[in-house]
């Protein structure tokens, strides 16, 4: 097997899964751009298996410490597993992220499930020439699927030279779903809303937050499908309104609002304005969750990212009434916990406000986390109470 040497005190003999260009001592065998190379340490011993794209900053992706083909039965066992430990986790397995990249063991690979419609993205080089592979894996595990949407329309696929597109594997558009959260109706368009159709890794969040509403003002800032918005309304607050600069977003709000009979309030409107014109405007909130998109994409924009978080923490903090909560949320790997809470902690101290951490939020369990690879664990947030006085 054709493969690269790796250079000592390079971040794989660390634990990490990863070898980048510049930790490559030299390369052997003419592996092809999407071969699954063999890993060797700098003294030629084998260290594992890897998927190779000679175009990326991150050159090869380890996927087993061993020798491995990536045939149709490495991908099934590797799904199976997956989809075993999601059996152990408390969640609907219809509405489920069944597998997430390297936490998974298949690097590149993010497969959900709505019932009985399946979303696949391959972020890899690899796995984006195998993604036949990827779909016979799924019907053989979930021969019930009628449809098979490869939503390859991430930016993540730049990193790898791999162009956008969005097609159907198997079956056909299934059009409008109807799928249930907690009790609550959802309607999604898979084939042509954000990401993968809906923000699953957030969903554990949605009842932890919407217990503070209960007979409170909500501001659902960056509403997307209104997974927040919905859920307050369902627990009793005295009014809801759902903001976002999506014109589609907020239509999905206002249909998934029709279908659970609630009355919510939808505006379209850019974030930053809505909540400066609000400020203006002396309204005040009881509960504000802030649960924007991505600011940063890597490490350089980091410190501007960091600058538009504080201002959107600064602006809810001033709209917010005494004892109000603000629930805020970051889902870029780049910004890290200890820094988004900073953004939160600058803001307070500008505001002359103080707050009390009330709850930390992660990513839903079927996101797992490697403890050996930072970049699994992406989503972070905070539930904040303002103190009143001391």
């Amino acid at each position: 097997m054709a493969g690269i040497v790796i250079k000592p005190r390079s971040r794989i003999f660390q634990g990490h899964d990863w070898v980048y260009a510049s930790e490559v001592k030299k390369t052997f065998g003419n592996p092809e751009p999407g071969d699954v190379i063999s890993l060797k340490d700098y003294k030629d011993r084998p260290i594992g298996s890897a998927i190779y794209n000679p175009a990326s900053q991150i050159i090869a992706r380890r996927f087993s410490h061993r020798t491995q083909t990536l045939d149709l039965d490495f991908i099934l066992r590797r799904l199976q597993r997956a989809i075993n430990h999601r059996a152990s986790l408390a969640i609907d397995p219809t509405l489920c992220r069944l597998l997430w990249s390297e936490s998974d063991g298949l690097p590149g690979v993010i497969l959900d499930r709505f019932g009985d419609v399946f979303v696949l993205q391959t972020t890899t080089l690899a796995f984006d020439q195998r993604k036949d592979l990827l779909r016979d894996a799924i019907l053989r595990s979930f021969p019930e699927a009628k449809s098979i949407i490869l939503r390859n329309d991430t930016p993540m696929r730049v990193a790898e030279g791999l162009e956008s597109e969005i097609e159907f594997l198997h079956g056909s558009d299934p059009g409008l779903l109807e799928v249930e959260l907690n009790g609550l109706k959802f309607e999604l368009d898979l084939a042509n809303a954000q990401k993968t159709g809906l923000y699953l890794d957030i969903t554990g969040a949605y009842p932890s937050v919407a217990r503070f509403a209960k007979d409170r003002a909500v501001l659902d800032m960056f509403c997307n499908q209104g997974g927040f918005a919905l859920h307050c309304a369902q627990a009793g607050a005295k009014s809801v309104t759902a903001v976002d600069i999506s014109e589609t977003a907020v239509a999905a709000t206002s249909r998934n609002a029709e279908l659970n009979q609630f009355s919510i309030e939808t505006i379209k409107s850019n974030a930053f304005d809505n909540l400066r014109h609000r400020e203006k405007a002396g309204e005040k909130f009881d509960l504000i969750i802030l649960d924007p998109p991505s600011f940063t994409r890597n490490k350089k924009t980091v410190n501007d990212a960091m600058r538009g978080y504080k201002e959107i923490h600064l602006r809810a903090i001033r709209l917010l009434n005494p004892g109000g909560i603000l629930a805020t949320f970051c889902c870029s790997h780049h910004a890290s916990r200890e820094l988004f809470l900073d953004s939160v902690r600058s803001a307070a101290n500008d505001a002359k406000k103080t707050l009390r951490l009330i709850e930390s939020h992660s990513q839903r369990a079927d996101h797992p986390i490697l403890a050996h690879l930072p970049e699994t664990e992406y989503l972070k947030g905070f539930t904040f109470e303002l103190v009143a006085s001391f």
